[in-house]
């Protein structure tokens, strides 16, 4: 099918056309009082297109109103897709997945004003819309008919009928072809001048876009929680069994499948606990782990085989929630990333608070597999650094003095 025929088959160019005509009913309902149905003159149509103007901008006032607008809108210039085999037939070419429409009330002057043109512009597009329809339907009719007096009632007073003979037959198509063409055109106008005056308001375009940010911030959340969570788990799970592979001892086996099914509890655990974040819209943040659950990171470190010296000064309880549970897992992803690259080696802890801040260390010998260059850009210890940053703190991880150190420093006021 040519390009420019295209838009006849699609049933948005009909939603469209629906709801420019709907857009004249007023002028119609308004046109039955005064002047009166059926009118002759020109000035008695452009008065049916100019009295309904001050009821449209009073009703515009009405902040419901714009959500009404936008509605419409949304369902007839943009309408959504078809079910599976018909979205040739309902895809909007000028329109993407999200059509500009606000569907909240009017929450300013501005939004009512705005409301109050496209009213307007409704009504007075609609009504010339409408009386376009109607002449050129009508002439339609009217070649088709076969007396002068038949094709001039059906054609109205504005429009000539000249008599061709066996020719009006073929050239009745022409009217209809140019109501469509004029549907196509005037639908994709409206479509745009509904962005533009049902559109979102600065206001609401920021606050759209603080909501995406939340989105996308929770989102990166979510993912260093199951990053540090998850990995820790499976880093612990191999070299738990590596150790018992190597090991040969039965009695070492059955320490290390435990120290594996406890690791591997605590990671569904969280797993579960991230999950129900997304089914839900609340955060469970009271449930997520702290500082004070300390204890349960080393006995993991421990179980795998690193000799872990930890030493923990100050109130872990008096620490903030959000700064507590930030620093449980930079100090997870701290051990997870030791034992990851360095296996079951000796680490050094050190936990320190006072009344201004938190201070974390954990430091290890390096070895050949912990080189300068290990880890340098890797997630973990990138997710460290931006935890302590979004904390106002900082966080640096590489070689100190022949060993590899992550040491963090936070703020407690």
């Amino acid at each position: 099918m040519p390009g420019f025929l295209r838009p006849l088959t699609r049933a948005v160019t009909y939603a469209r056309w629906l709801h420019i005509l709907v857009g004249s009913v007023i002028a119609w309902i308004c046109g039955a009082i005064y002047p009166g149905l059926p009118v002759d003159a020109r000035t008695d149509w452009l008065l049916m297109l100019v009295i309904p103007v001050p009821l449209v901008v009073a009703a515009a006032m009405v902040p419901a109103m714009r959500r009404v607008e936008g509605l419409q809108a949304r369902m007839l210039l943009f309408p959504s897709p078809q079910p599976p085999g018909h979205e040739r037939h309902a895809r909007v070419d000028d329109a993407d997945d999200d059509p500009g429409i606000s569907v909240a009330p009017s929450a300013s002057w501005r939004d009512r004003a705005r409301t109050a043109l496209w009213l307007v512009l409704r009504l007075e597009v609609g009504g010339v819309m409408a009386l376009a329809t109607v002449q050129l339907l009508g002439l339609a009719l009217s070649l088709l008919g076969s007396t002068d007096d038949e094709r001039t009632h059906a054609s109205g007073a504005f429009l000539p009928t000249p008599s061709l003979g066996r020719a009006d037959i073929l050239l009745s198509v022409l009217p209809v072809l140019v109501v469509l063409a004029l549907a196509v055109a005037v639908g994709h106008g409206m479509a745009w001048a509904a962005r533009r005056l049902l559109g979102p308001s600065p206001a609401e375009r920021l606050a759209a876009l603080e909501e995406r940010t939340e989105q996308l911030l929770e989102r990166n959340r979510i993912a260093r929680e199951l990053h540090d969570s998850i990995g820790h788990a499976l880093t612990v799970a191999v070299v738990q069994a590596g150790a018992a592979r190597a090991a040969a001892d039965p009695e070492f086996t059955d320490r290390a499948l435990e120290a594996v099914e406890e690791t591997g509890r605590a990671a569904l655990d969280d797993l579960e606990r991230v999950l129900r974040i997304l089914r839900e819209d609340g955060e469970p943040a009271g449930e997520r782990p702290t500082l004070t659950d300390t204890e349960r990171l080393l006995a993991s470190a421990r179980a795998s085989g690193a000799e872990v010296d930890a030493e923990v000064t100050g109130p872990l309880e008096r620490i903030p929630g959000p700064v507590s549970r930030e620093g449980y897992r930079m100090l997870q992803e701290a051990l997870t990333n030791v034992l990851r690259h360095s296996g079951p080696v000796p680490v050094r802890l050190r936990v320190a608070v006072d009344d201004a801040r938190l201070v974390m260390n954990v430091r290890n010998a390096l070895t050949p597999s912990t080189s300068p260059h290990t880890g340098r850009g890797g997630s973990g210890l990138r997710g460290i650094r931006e935890r302590a940053a979004l904390l106002g703190g900082r966080a640096t991880t590489g070689p100190h003095d022949e060993a590899w150190q992550v040491h963090v420093e936070l703020p407690l006021r």
